[in-house]
């Protein structure tokens, strides 16, 4: 009986880590996607001490570097970005996009696919 749960239990281990390596390199499955929200004309305003802004960064992975980002953060959160302050941006992150529209917040890839027209 003790045999059976050792091997269920590394069974379950097993599983868990080839999951989780194959979420990790699926990640640049997303390049495509974050290309065509920059060229719409989207971008994200973030903070690098935001806690909301590094997990929008992370659900992209690696396909992130092709999103176009906007750093509003200087002195280490005690002051505003030029660029930020004369965008009013008053919360981390927004997106803006490119209608001129914005949405506060960290969005699913389903709201910035129907916000830019970017299928998945």
């Amino acid at each position: 009986m003790v045999f059976k749960f050792k091997l269920l239990l590394v069974q379950i281990i097993c599983l868990s880590l080839i999951s989780g390596c194959a979420q990790v390199s699926n990640n640049s499955d997303y390049d495509e996607f974050a290309k065509c929200i920059t060229e719409s004309g989207a971008k994200m305003y973030g903070a690098s001490w935001c806690g909301y802004c590094n997990k929008q960064k992370e659900s992209f992975g690696s396909s992130w570097d092709y999103i176009s980002y906007i750093e509003c953060s200087v002195g280490g959160g005690q002051s505003q970005t030029e660029i930020c302050q004369q965008k009013n941006i008053t919360g981390y992150p927004t997106w803006e996009f490119g209608d001129g529209t914005r949405q506060p917040g960290m969005l699913t890839f389903e709201m910035l696919s129907e916000k830019t027209g970017c299928s998945l």
